[in-house]
């Protein structure tokens, strides 16, 4: 009991002695520590506020904030003691567990100021709608697969500096990643097809899209398929990575419609009526509001018509108006073509007959034709044909 409370005497002497050879630096160690400390919580304070006005991070300044936010109390603390270490050399058995104790926290504050800037620019590149992207649906999938990279990364640095010997742990850890990848590359191509749906946008949910031979509604964008609605109404599932190694035409995303429209005229037509066509068809094109003419001319000698194309823009990108629109043109038309007496072409078969003598005869003519018939061996009478 003697020997402990000299020893802890001792102990004591010697601190009050460290103290008052330290004493103007302990002051100014700990005016900078305090500074220190009060500028990060100023700084994530200012964080918090501005994410609690932009929870979506719609700017960079957001995405900021939302860093600073996280920063921790335990961090704080243990950065001031090490700044004021600059200014005060701390006792030789206290300086080692001070750096292991820095090397923790500042490891586990780095993974998850890293974790929330990556979340942060994720939520940016979503836009204004984040539920119908990839990370809107699965937010919390993203961020525990971004969590389990970083803070891994964080134990292994701590780890390392600790003194422990992380060759074979990382060899490890690098196997079973091989392995695990191999295992389930479908479902990471996938997962990385959506990430580039999120951060490319060639679409968005309510867009609708044209691949191969189909087009349809975007309905849900997940990590491993896209949804999209048909339009003669029936559900469509597609694997991301699938439907990114297609063409996609975006039909939501043109600033007009072009529309072509076909038809024929019979080849009886004057040709002053076939020049008055295309004025007949600026007419009619330019009468609907939103459509602008483009084009009308004839485009080759069908086989029972005169072929011709009219090509106009729609501003509207509503299916049931363009449509709406083209009835409205092939209505004007017709009635401009009946008043004209432009009549339209449909499929015909023209049939060329000839007399006896080679002659070709138009099957329209008014003079019939008779073929005699010899008589037969008894006398009777010639019959006609």
């Amino acid at each position: 009991m003697t020997n402990w409370m000299a020893d802890h005497s001792e102990r004591w002497e010697q601190v009050g002695a460290w103290l008052l050879a330290n004493d103007e630096a302990l002051l100014v160690g700990a005016i900078v520590a305090a500074c220190l400390v009060a500028v990060m919580v100023v700084l994530r304070s200012i964080g918090q506020r501005i994410v609690a006005a932009d929870p979506d991070c719609r700017t960079w300044k957001s995405v900021i904030a939302r860093v600073l936010a996280k920063t921790s109390l335990a961090f704080m603390v243990v950065a001031a003691l090490e700044a004021a270490t600059v200014y005060v050399v701390p006792p030789s058995r206290l300086v080692r567990p001070l750096d292991i104790l820095f090397i923790i926290v500042f490891a586990l504050q780095a993974a998850v100021w890293a974790r929330e800037l990556i979340l942060g620019v994720i939520s940016r590149r979503v836009g204004d709608d984040p539920g119908e992207t990839t990370l809107g649906n699965a937010r919390t999938i993203v961020r525990v697969l971004v969590s389990v990279i970083l803070f891994a990364i964080a134990f292994i640095v701590i780890l390392d500096n600790i003194g422990v010997n992380v060759t074979a742990l990382v060899a490890g850890l690098g196997i079973g990643g091989i392995a695990i990848g191999l295992a389930a590359q479908g479902i990471f191509s996938d997962l990385f097809a959506a990430l580039a749906i999120l951060f490319d946008k060639p679409f968005r949910r309510g867009d609708t899209i044209s691949y191969g031979a189909s087009i349809g509604v975007v309905e849900r964008i997940g990590l491993k398929t896209t949804r999209l609605r048909a339009l003669s109404g029936e559900d469509i599932v597609m694997a991301n990575t699938k439907l990114l190694e297609q063409e996609i035409r975006n039909l939501a995303q043109g600033l007009t419609r072009r529309t072509t429209l076909t038809f024929g005229v019979v080849y009886q037509t004057a040709p002053e009526k076939l020049r008055r066509i295309q004025e007949i068809a600026r007419d009619a094109v330019n009468a609907e509001s939103g459509c602008g003419f483009v084009r009308c001319a004839m485009t080759g000698f069908g086989p029972s018509s005169l072929d011709h194309e009219i090509v106009y823009d729609c501003t509207s990108l509503e299916p049931n108006e363009i449509a709406a629109d083209r009835s409205a043109i092939m209505m004007r038309l017709i009635e401009a073509f009946a008043a004209d007496k432009v009549e339209f072409a449909y499929p015909t078969q023209t049939t060329f007959t000839s007399a006896p003598d080679g002659t070709l005869v138009m099957p329209y003519s008014t003079h019939p034709i008779v073929i005699e018939a010899h008589g037969s061996e008894d006398g009777d009478a010639d019959r006609p044909a």
